[in-house]
């Protein structure tokens, strides 16, 4: 019997890239999204908007990818769409399969470190506490309680998969706008860069997610190298045919951060350089891989061995991606 595996999000970048995999792999796939996916049966449904309605028989495997992410809230309304997407959607997602034929043999959801709500750090693992509150990270934290409560009660395995940023074609976010800047020559390192940063590769992850799926528990995925943003920076601007980046010292770095500051107080727009993009830039903050290396053979590609696949979205950078 063909696996068949329902996929939410398969629209989105990493959803997009499992997709493919899963296809490859002999996997009968089927996406929840909003939109049709081209050539694969697709549920169309909006999450956070109830019922979700799922074919009868139900799916071998679940994998909900979807969520709100690299949206910074600037009004109530924007922070309670990341409750009706992230928690509320998986709320619903989670009704739906309960009235199915046939419960899931698996079900894995894809998370994030933001979970954790800490700034600086050096090989966090999964059993750190969960203590975000900003929108993001406390919706997640939120959807994977509500994962396995389900499960638990349901007697179905479930995964979730803890990752930091994402590395590959069409990354979205922070990465998409550093390769932007870089390209067009307007990008500014801050101080020595020696800030590291635990990222992850596309291609890697999606491999990967079928065996976290089948060990289940919590796993974080990151490259094992936790790339310093020199490293990055250099690395970038050598495949784009750049110089290395200028550097702003620390005592200018923090001057115009307080200017972002007070330009998005008065514009109540976020600005491109603020006191939290200087933060992230100036702290440490990594996360270990080690229990997915013991129990599921994770054996990732550092990120700078795969530098063309996140310059190669285009000449200014990686093409919009929905996540």
């Amino acid at each position: 019997m063909i696996p068949t595996c329902l996929v939410t999000g398969g629209s989105g970048f990493v959803g997009r890239g499992l997709v493919r995999f899963l296809g490859e792999h002999g996997r009968e796939v089927t996406v929840l999204d909003r939109t049709p996916a081209e050539g694969l049966p697709t549920v169309l449904a909006d999450l956070g908007r109830a019922p979700i309605d799922l074919p009868r028989a139900g799916f071998h495997h679940v994998y909900h990818v979807a969520g709100l992410a690299h949206l910074v809230p600037r009004t109530n309304e924007e922070r309670r769409l990341f409750t009706t997407v992230n928690v509320e959607g998986t709320r619903s997602l989670l009704a739906s399969l309960s009235q199915c034929e046939a419960q899931p043999r698996t079900l894995l959801l894809v998370s994030t470190v933001a979970v954790y709500g800490v700034e600086e750090g050096e090989l966090l693992d999964e059993s750190t506490a969960r203590r975000a509150e900003d929108p993001y990270g406390l919706t997640k934290r939120q959807a994977e309680d509500l994962v396995l409560e389900w499960g638990e009660r349901l007697g179905v395995r479930t995964a979730i998969v803890r990752l930091p940023l994402v590395w590959g074609p069409g990354a979205p976010g922070t990465l998409r706008r550093m390769v932007r800047a870089i390209a067009a020559g307007r990008y500014l390192g801050v101080g020595g860069g020696e800030a590291r940063r635990s990222l992850v590769r596309l291609a890697d992850v999606v491999e990967a997610l079928p065996r976290v799926e089948e060990a289940g528990g919590v796993f974080h995925l990151t490259d094992g190298h936790h790339p310093s943003f020199a490293e990055l920076e250099a690395a970038l601007a050598a495949a784009l045919g750049r110089g290395r980046p200028r550097r702003l010292p620390l005592p200018l770095a923090h001057a115009a951060a307080g200017v972002g500051d007070a330009l998005a107080a008065l514009t109540r727009r976020r600005m491109p350089f603020d006191r939290l993009a200087l933060s992230k830039m100036t702290s440490t903050l990594t996360f270990s891989d080690e229990k997915a290396r013991r129990s599921i053979g994770w054996a990732p590609t550092t990120v700078l061995d795969s530098v063309r696949e996140l310059v190669d979205g285009g000449p200014g950078g990686p093409a919009d991606s929905p996540q």
